[in-house]
């Protein structure tokens, strides 16, 4: 969250973690970069997972879509890929709430007086927002300069339903000196979407009904099937519950998160640990924003 820790180049390398688009994928994502012209000469297909990333000064048409004629906007031209928003709170608020339904639905439509348009819309939204206007608040090494107001007034540009859409709240603290210079290679991302991969077969082998159906996406009927808990991780995850406040979306969200955690752990049994680290990924939360 702090200026300068690394969240846009973090959230450019999504794309090369996730599966290769598979052919359906491929064919609808191309549907719509096709009604729009923004394939490229000679191009038939889109093959790799788009990544938009569009400025904050976007329309709520240009985000969600809509024109005289109904058109695409940028959260169906992310269908299939990753969708990044840089600096949040600088986007139009009343922008961002027009996303709410379509992050629920995986579609948004879009209705004139001539008839209506139905667009997809299954996404990974990304976004990216600094701590105060400055990006220097809770730093250690440097001082805010932002006042209490100037901090509330930037934050509250956020609702907190919208923020409560999000499956991961997490921290980027500043990257320190010994990390940049250390020689030694980090994990890289072929061996990240191995990873995936494993973790994407498990969920293909619990959906037989339904292949392309994922975890973040369960309906709660299915997170009662799938994320059941043992009695330490169900007092763990009441105890989250009462004392951050959690909405019942929120709960869910939870569930979801530690059912991936131990996917990509290999386990079929969500434990406390596991539950652990989903609760710690709401950070906004126990700072008591949603």
């Amino acid at each position: 969250m702090y200026s300068g820790s690394g969240k846009t180049l973090l959230a450019s390398r999504f794309g090369t973690i996730l599966p290769p688009l598979s052919s359906d994928e491929s064919l609808s994502t191309t549907r719509i970069y096709s009604a729009v012209g923004r394939l490229d000469d000679g191009q038939s297909l889109v093959l790799q997972r788009p990544f938009r990333s569009p400025h904050h000064t976007i329309s709520e048409a240009g985000l969600v879509g809509g024109g005289s004629t109904p058109a695409p906007g940028e959260i169906s031209l992310a269908h299939n890929g990753v969708l990044f928003l840089d600096e949040l709170p600088e986007f139009n608020r009343r922008t961002l709430e027009v996303m709410r339904q379509p992050l629920e639905e995986n579609c948004v439509t879009i209705s004139r007086a001539i008839g209506s348009a139905t667009f997809p819309a299954r996404l990974m939204l990304v976004a990216a927002m600094n701590p105060c206007p400055c990006g220097y608040r809770g730093d250690p090494k440097r001082n805010c300069n932002c006042n209490p107001i100037q901090v509330e007034r930037y934050v509250s540009k956020i609702s907190g339903p919208l923020i409560d859409r999000i499956d991961i709240h997490i921290e980027v603290p500043p990257v320190p000196f010994r990390e940049l210079t250390n020689a030694k290679e980090g994990t890289d991302s072929a061996t990240m979407r191995a990873r995936v991969l494993e973790a994407r077969e498990r969920q293909a082998h619990r959906f037989q009904e339904d292949r392309d159906q994922l975890n973040g996406k369960m309906a709660p009927r299915q997170i009662r099937t799938f994320c059941k808990l043992d009695t330490e991780a169900e007092n763990l995850l009441k105890t989250a519950m009462e004392t951050m406040g959690l909405s019942a979306r929120a709960h869910d969200k939870i569930l979801r998160v530690s059912r991936t955690i131990a996917d990509l752990d290999g386990s079929d049994q969500i434990s406390a640990i596991h539950l652990s680290e989903a609760i710690n990924y709401r950070t906004l939360d126990r700072a008591g924003w949603a």
